[in-house]
């Protein structure tokens, strides 16, 4: 190999090193950037594997907590929203009903720097139409328990939603005209009725079930809002009415619509719940 032949591979391969090392340590930053926070849950917790579930909003992994198996979910909310979500769960918890426990740090905070760490649940998704029944049952002792709850904060109901622009997750100046209009029809026909802290999202990936429990998991789209918008269930197993189960299924497609809406159509799940809602 002459000299200049060889120059040129060493800078090549220096080149080379140079972008692997680069990219690896890029690598390294992005799955641990943030997590720095979970030291203050104690000298002897350690972070495992990336759950099922950890996409958009936040990173969801596996950790342990002296020595207990916990979940820990990192994410961009506000110290405002956490604390209404954690104690919304310890509340649920103090009443009884089977919910992911917030593990409070050394210091007695349930959250710290968009980090929330919580007991694991065990157990299976909802099944049989039996199983189901269950599922509507709990999501009704979560109804019962949380009347008069206070919004979450910078969220809308859907009744919010037909004179309000935004929320939280929500900007219908984004989605296309005629869709606003549709989704605000569906809304409209729940005007009028009580409110309570609904799940937001109970499907089987966000519920485990034992022979002696239902738990619901994965509470980060709930808020206040019409309790049948948990309802339109799988085999109508909250036994509404033929009249009442389609007000809520459109009324929960719309939302997920509006909830989900991803104008650069990168996500599509949104516009296919828009293609749910009926024309007006």
């Amino acid at each position: 190999m002459s000299r200049f032949s060889f120059l040129v591979y060493s800078a090549s391969v220096a080149s080379a090193m140079s972008i692997l090392v680069e990219g690896f340590s890029w690598v390294c930053e992005d799955v641990g950037v943030g997590w720095e926070a979970l030291g203050q849950w104690g000298e002897g917790v350690v972070r495992g594997e990336p759950l099922a579930g950890g996409v958009g909003l936040n990173q969801v992994w596996s950790v342990r907590v002296d020595g207990r198996r916990a979940v820990g979910r990192l994410g961009r909310r506000s110290d405002a929203d956490l604390a209404w979500e954690t104690g919304l769960l310890l509340h649920l918890h103090r009443q009884g009903m089977a919910v992911p426990v917030p593990l409070p740090t050394t210091e007695g905070r349930y959250f710290a720097d968009g980090l929330v760490v919580m007991s694991y649940v065990e157990g299976r998704p909802p099944e049989s139409a039996g199983d189901w029944r269950r599922v509507a049952d709990t999501l009704r002792q979560l109804h019962q328990l949380t009347r008069g709850w206070p919004q979450r904060p910078g969220w809308r109901s859907s009744t919010d939603l037909l004179h309000a622009e935004s929320g939280t997750r929500v900007d219908l100046g984004a989605m296309p005209a005629e869709g606003v209009e549709r989704c605000r029809a569906a809304w409209a026909r729940l005007d009028g009725r009580g409110m309570s802290v609904v799940h937001g999202d109970p499907n089987p990936g966000n519920i485990r079930m034992t022979a002696d429990r239902v738990t619901l998991i994965d509470w980060d789209e709930a808020h206040l809002d019409v309790p049948d918008l948990d309802l339109a269930l799988p085999h109508n197993a909250a036994g509404l009415d033929d009249e009442a189960y389609d007000i809520a299924a459109q009324a929960k497609a719309a939302l997920d619509a509006a909830v989900c809406w991803d104008p650069t159509g990168t996500d599509p799940f949104g516009a296919k719940r828009l293609a749910d809602v009926r024309a007006v």
